[in-house]
């Protein structure tokens, strides 16, 4: 955990353990502060996922977006379903360039095979950095 002041994550609010986070979103520092069906919220630091110019970069938000969205939909699927990202589309309203990132990702479909939800990526002062869409296709587990 970090000493910059904000939200902190419970023990693992996804139920996924260790596997919650990924390669990626483990390398990119992404915390998991609440995970429901209807409501996922979860945050990374600026530093480390900034482009050249030492701005957060629009990857990272999206990145953000799809692991916040994704989760949000695998839990809405149920047990022995998995969540597969479709399509995001993201706008970059303003740059960071230091603390975190927050992002809220609520459900607004959620059907037996897709799952849409509307995420916003806010800075440390509740400054609008980026709002995305992504839909997730849910499907059966794969065997084995």
């Amino acid at each position: 955990m970090t000493d910059t002041p904000g939200p902190q994550p419970a023990a693992d609010p996804t139920g996924f353990g260790p596997d919650a986070y990924g390669d990626l979103g483990k390398a990119m520092g992404i915390e998991f502060l609440e995970a429901s069906p209807e409501r996922v919220v979860g945050r990374m630091p600026v530093k480390g996922n900034t482009q050249p110019y030492g701005l957060l970069h629009g990857g990272a938000s999206c990145v953000l977006a799809e692991s916040i969205g994704s989760t949000g939909a695998v839990l809405h699927a149920g047990p022995g379903r998995i969540a597969v990202g479709i399509e995001i589309n993201a706008t970059h309203h303003r740059s960071a360039t230091g603390g975190h990132v927050t992002g809220v990702a609520t459900r607004t479909h959620g059907g037996r095979t897709l799952a849409t939800y509307d995420i916003v990526i806010t800075d440390d002062e509740d400054r609008r950095i980026c709002t995305a869409r992504l839909t997730c296709m849910l499907r059966d587990a794969p065997e084995g």
